[in-house]
């Protein structure tokens, strides 16, 4: 996918629950299933940690830190989403944001993986929803912990320009109890709302003045500064009523300038799935209603809505419901087939005695695909430490940076450490040197450039690679362990 296309990513990954996962053999997710447990050994490509450990340090310090801290498995699992993530950053426009599911079991790592990739300052929520009614299983054991009935849900903004609306639209009933008055122009509205601050509120004399010859007895002032309470009363919404002394002010809220039901990061009305027509027997299916909120509140129609890890389609699907143009990924090679069995029950597919069943029938056409499609704007990546300091030439000879600035930013990124060996050295015996040979078509950019001690440097002429310099260092004895690598800084 090209670099800042997508507008919002909602994905329900792996927990790392170190359990196998099955459909119900009789839905129509049968044959669904995914390994939730992860071994370093068996599940991390070298080439993964090359890249992270070479381009992302900070990414891989954290890595490394939960597999020190909590065992093989976690540092595995955070690799494998690592890769994902990062991915996930590129493809995210500046406005956009992203929603990545999880529990108890990895949150607090997966959380440090995001700040390290999305930046800390970027984090706006760890949502909580109530998956269960609240109830802890029973047991004939005394307990040990509090029932687990809420899932994680972490909340970050590629930018501080992101979409949100977090509100809920209130039912029919909800507005004749909430906003039960009517003006003469048959708008609903609601009073009540005071106009000054109340004096515990304490003082605030940026707030003190006196508005129509109406003024707060106490320091606290007004809600509102002098201009806004003037425009409230142009619109209508304060008024003037009685006469002389018994004059008095009313706040007004028409249900026109109503958004809607703030709503906080405790989630405990959405429940989980039980009707027959969403269920889809796939073992971690989540509520539509979960995703809708989603949507609605990061999105706006028309915008391009991925899930990486899309499963039995619910995002997808809500993302059609909203009017939203939509992206799923998934390795079960039946998730497509899903995806039009939901849509079509939804009534968003054309006719089934139609030739066209991948036919939205308001507009559009679901393409599936087994083969990765083709990048239009020239693959750079995003490197998140880098991305600030670099871009992209056409001529690969032309840098904006000498040798002595790639080598400071390099000494930045990594300290004064080998990658080659992981030695600390001072840093007039690091030379900067190509990952990718000059011979091979690698380029002078900084992207391409790595700090190397004088042997390993000389060694790696004669291995090609960065990652077979690390083989042959420690088949020889010179490699520091690659725990202590990624840490050094």
């Amino acid at each position: 996918m090209n670099s800042k296309t997508v507008d919002l990513i909602a994905t329900d990954p792996p927990f790392n629950k170190n359990k196998d996962f099955h459909a119900t053999p009789d839905s129509i997710a049968k044959g669904a299933s995914f390994q939730d447990r992860w071994s370093w050994d068996k599940d991390v490509h070298e080439d993964w940690v090359d890249k992270i450990t070479d381009d992302f340090p900070n990414v891989m310090n954290v890595i490394q830190g939960s597999r020190n801290s909590y065992g093989d498995d976690m540092g595995a699992f955070l690799c494998f989403m690592g890769v994902r993530l990062l991915e996930m950053h590129r493809v995210l426009k500046s406005t956009g944001s992203i929603y990545l599911h999880c529990d108890s079991t990895a949150s607090h790592y997966l959380k440090e993986l995001m700040d390290s990739i999305f930046d800390k300052d970027n984090f706006r929520n760890c949502i909580s929803w109530q998956r269960n009614d609240g109830r802890g299983k029973g047991s004939q054991h005394a307990p040990l912990q509090w029932g687990r009935n809420t899932d994680n849900i972490l909340f970050y903004a590629k930018s501080k320009s992101n979409t949100l609306k977090p509100y809920k639209e209130l039912t029919e009933e909800e507005i004749k109890d909430q906003f039960p008055k009517i003006d003469n122009k048959g708008r609903q509205y609601k009073t009540g709302i005071p106009v000054f601050c109340s004096k515990s509120m304490g003082k605030r004399p940026n707030l003190c003045y006196t508005w129509k010859g109406f003024r707060n007895p106490h320091p606290s002032g007004w809600r509102l500064s002098k201009e806004r309470l003037e425009e409230e009363y142009q619109k209508g919404n304060i008024i003037i009523k009685g006469i002389g002394d018994k004059r008095k002010l009313e706040r007004r809220k028409y249900i026109d300038d109503y958004q809607g039901k703030p709503i906080d990061d405790f989630w405990d009305d959405i429940p989980r799935v039980t009707d027959n027509k969403e269920n889809t027997g796939y073992p971690t299916q989540k509520p539509l209603a979960l995703y809708e909120r989603i949507i609605k509140a990061s999105s706006n129609e028309g915008d391009i809505v991925l899930d990486p890890f899309c499963g039995c389609a619910t995002t997808c699907v809500a993302a059609e419901k909203l009017n939203r143009q939509w992206v799923g990924i998934d390795i079960w090679d039946k998730a497509h087939k899903v995806v039009i069995e939901r849509l079509k029950k939804e009534g968003y597919l054309a006719d089934a005695d139609k030739e066209r069943e991948d036919l939205i029938h308001t507009k559009g056409i679901i393409t599936y695909s087994k083969k990765p499609l083709r990048r239009t704007d020239g693959g750079s990546e995003a490197v998140p430490f880098l991305e600030t300091k670099m871009k992209e030439f056409d001529d690969i000879d032309k840098d904006p940076y000498s040798n002595a600035k790639k080598k400071e930013i390099l000494l930045e990124q990594h300290g004064s450490v080998c990658q080659g060996c992981g030695n600390r050295l001072h840093e007039r015996y690091l030379e900067l040197d190509h990952k990718l040979p000059r011979a091979d078509g690698g380029s002078n950019l900084l992207r391409n450039r790595i700090l190397l001690c004088g042997p390993c440097n000389k060694l790696k002429r004669h291995l090609y690679t960065i990652s077979w310099l690390r083989k042959e260092n420690k088949k020889l004895g010179y490699m520091i362990d690659e725990r202590v690598l990624v840490s050094l800084k």
